[in-house]
């Protein structure tokens, strides 16, 4: 029985030497087979081209082609300048766990200025390790036409002022504002503001101006005298001209004759305006701040002018006294 016992715990001893040695040297691994991704394409597009800035978008195909485990995965964009080799822009979106077999398609936009050329790679991680790349080039997006309709410009806000009222005419000064909601400041683009009557659509009156330079999320308030005549309903029109393209509008309403509804009654009826009582025949200029500061001041002789008759005095009572 002893020599048994004895006998076993050798076996047991030599079985567990074998075991470290097999698995020291490779014979016994572990099970879990490493992922391999690939990179296989890459597409481009331009979703939207202005006037210094381009919209793109950028589309990677990611297959795990080996890897019994799921691990999160992420997907890291770059974007370098081809002229000069600078870090433009960088975009990770997390992907997930993918599973062997699967094939992950990533769409990435991209907001760039459009000057030259970029330089644009994908690394993809699975957790914090590296596990493939790819790489697409994009030139001469100086010469990518900008979209007609993107002037950066937007009607905003409308307000009106009766001016005067005199033989059933009203002149009305219309101040229109316009904000530049664009990147860069705006080009001079030529406007049309004209007035129609909102049931007849006959037109009442029409002025031509220009909107100005406007730089970047700033708004200017653009005036415009129009004759109509009184007791009528209009719609104000703004259309700003690109060249020979209508390239935004705006709409403003007066209401000369407007219409309210009877209370307790399915009907409605016109409401008289007195249009002379909202006339505005002037209003008081701003003054410039320097002029305030002359405003401002004590009335009398200034401290220098007084310092020199006092002087003055001085010199004259010495040499005639």
């Amino acid at each position: 029985m002893g020599k048994y016992s004895v006998k076993s715990s050798r076996i047991l001893i030599l079985m567990s030497i074998i075991f470290l040695f097999a698995s020291g040297s490779g014979c016994i691994r572990s099970f879990e087979e490493e992922s391999y991704y690939s990179i296989r394409d890459m597409d481009i597009s331009a979703d939207h081209a202005g006037t210094s800035f381009v919209d793109l978008n950028v589309t990677t195909y990611i297959e795990k082609y080996q890897g019994d485990t799921e691990k999160n995965t992420s997907l890291l964009l770059k974007v370098y300048s081809t002229e000069s080799g600078l870090l433009e822009v960088k975009e990770q979106v997390n992907l997930g766990k993918l599973k062997k077999g699967e094939t992950k398609i990533v769409s990435q936009s991209l907001s760039l200025p459009k000057t030259g050329g970029y330089d644009i790679r994908s690394v993809l991680f699975e957790e914090d390790i590296q596990k493939s790349s790819g790489e697409i080039k994009v030139y001469n997006l100086d010469y990518l036409p900008a979209d007609v309709q993107d002037i950066g410009l937007e009607i905003s806000e409308m307000d009106f002022k009766v001016r005067k009222v005199e033989d059933g005419k009203v002149l009305v000064e219309s101040d229109i504002y316009i904000t530049n909601e664009g990147r860069e400041t705006s080009s001079d683009f030529r406007a049309l503001v004209k007035v129609r009557e909102m049931d007849a659509g006959l037109l009442a009156d029409k002025v031509w101006i220009q909107t100005g330079e406007i730089k970047p999320e700033a708004t200017v308030i653009r005036s415009v005298n129009l004759t109509m005549p009184d007791q009528y309903n209009y719609i104000l029109e703004v259309l700003i001209w690109n060249n020979d393209t209508i390239v935004r509008r705006g709409e403003g309403y007066i209401r000369l004759n407007p219409e309210i509804e009877v209370k307790d009654e399915d009907a409605t009826k016109t409401r008289k305006i007195q249009t002379s009582e909202f006339e505005n025949l002037g209003e008081p200029e701003m003054v410039p701040e320097e002029d305030y500061a002359e405003e401002g001041a004590t009335p009398g002789f200034s401290l220098l002018l007084s310092a020199v008759l006092i002087c003055s005095a001085a010199i004259l009572r010495r040499r005639f006294g």
